[in-house]
């Protein structure tokens, strides 16, 4: 890995460069400009593995909802699963709500300003750690995502893997040593939007209009495509699962996942494990005290998970005899399904098939 980028008559340079770009260059988003360490806060976890134009919106609804640590601390859990329906990733939530709770009861409803002490809060990583610290509080602390790891990598020519923990501390020691003494939270966030809309993953940086293309290595010897270096992923196990989309008398069956980790307590249609046919499933209703008297195939869809990706095929069953059925359904309109109750993100491709309408390539009365 070749460094004459930290040699210190380089280094203010570099700073200036960066910080007029992004002055002049950096998007418009809500959360920019605030120096609230609640909105940074949510904004970094919200931007975890989700793209910032999906985010947007999100987080307008969420701070108009929740203010402020108390209101986060207070609302309801159904609620703020709701607030988070699309996002994926409940467990961020879940943890933020404990954090809030934390801080209102032990530290007055004020966040820690160090990053060493935001990291000891749930949820709150290293890199969201130096990004509130940075933005909010001034701290000399690098915030260190991908996208900075990509930056880092390629201004330094390195073909080690950004993936491996040593390289990763390696790059966050590297940032530390390029940080201004001042405008630390710009320069953290110029060097992330570098990332976010020059220096892009896949084979595609757009070098011409780099700030900082002089301090390039990787483009000097033409290896920006090629770097940075990962691990391959290991490949995801996949699960067969059908869902069974159930009405009876114009009310539809939901029911909450409590028996799981992943996405725990949010509610799904029925489903099975396994791809089942249409005869199975009307034999199976009818162990469950239920009688098909239609069923129509919906249109596929998956699920992509960290570890797992689900396949997911589905079928429209009208149903009747559910009097005595006990396996904790519940039976709701369309429109409280849509307004009260947040659905798993895995289902909701049924869920708008069952709002939009469908159209099955088969039409099977039973």
């Amino acid at each position: 890995m070749e460094t004459r980028l930290f040699q210190e008559d380089k280094i203010t340079e570099f700073q200036r460069k960066l910080l007029q770009w992004y002055k002049n260059h950096q998007r418009k988003m809500p959360w920019r400009g605030s120096s609230s360490p609640y909105e940074i806060w949510v904004s970094e976890i919200m931007l975890q593995q989700t793209r910032v134009d999906t985010v947007i919106p999100y987080y307008k609804r969420f701070i108009d909802r929740l203010p402020n640590l108390k209101a986060l601390a207070e609302v309801e859990d159904h609620q703020l699963l709701k607030l988070w329906e699309g996002l994926g990733y409940y467990s961020r939530v879940r943890n933020m709500k404990e954090t809030a709770k934390f801080l209102m009861e032990k530290h007055a409803g004020a966040f820690p300003k160090r990053a060493k002490e935001l990291m000891e809060l749930k949820g709150i990583g290293e890199y969201t750690a130096g990004a509130i610290a940075s933005i909010c509080f001034g701290e000399r602390v690098a915030a260190v995502d991908g996208n900075v790891l990509r930056v880092m990598a390629r201004l330094t020519g390195s073909t080690m893997d950004i993936k491996d923990a040593k390289v990763k501390r390696e790059i966050i020691h590297q940032v530390k040593s390029l940080l201004p003494a001042v405008d630390i939270g710009n320069f953290n966030q110029a060097l992330i939007e570098v990332g976010a809309i020059i220096c892009k993953p896949n084979s595609k940086p757009d070098c011409f209009n780099c700030p900082i293309i002089a301090e390039c290595i990787a483009y000097e010897k033409g290896l920006q495509n090629e770097i940075p270096i990962k691990s391959p992923r290991a490949e995801k196990k996949q699960q067969e699962i059908t869902v069974l989309l159930m009405e009876h008398k114009g009310r539809f069956a939901i029911k909450k996942r409590t028996h799981s980790k992943l996405l725990k307590d949010l509610w799904e249609f029925p489903n099975i494990e396994g791809k089942k046919s249409s005869v199975e499933l009307t034999k199976l209703l009818k162990e469950w005290g239920l009688k098909v008297i239609e069923c129509q195939p919906l249109k596929n869809s998956k699920a992509i998970f960290t570890h797992i990706q689900w396949i997911l095929s589905g079928y429209y069953l009208a149903v009747e005899e559910v009097q005595d059925m006990e396996r904790d359904l519940m039976w709701v309109t369309k429109e409280e399904l849509l307004r009260e109750y947040s659905m798993a993100s895995a289902f909701k491709e049924f869920r708008r098939q069952l709002i939009d309408g469908f159209d099955p390539t088969t039409n099977e009365s039973i």
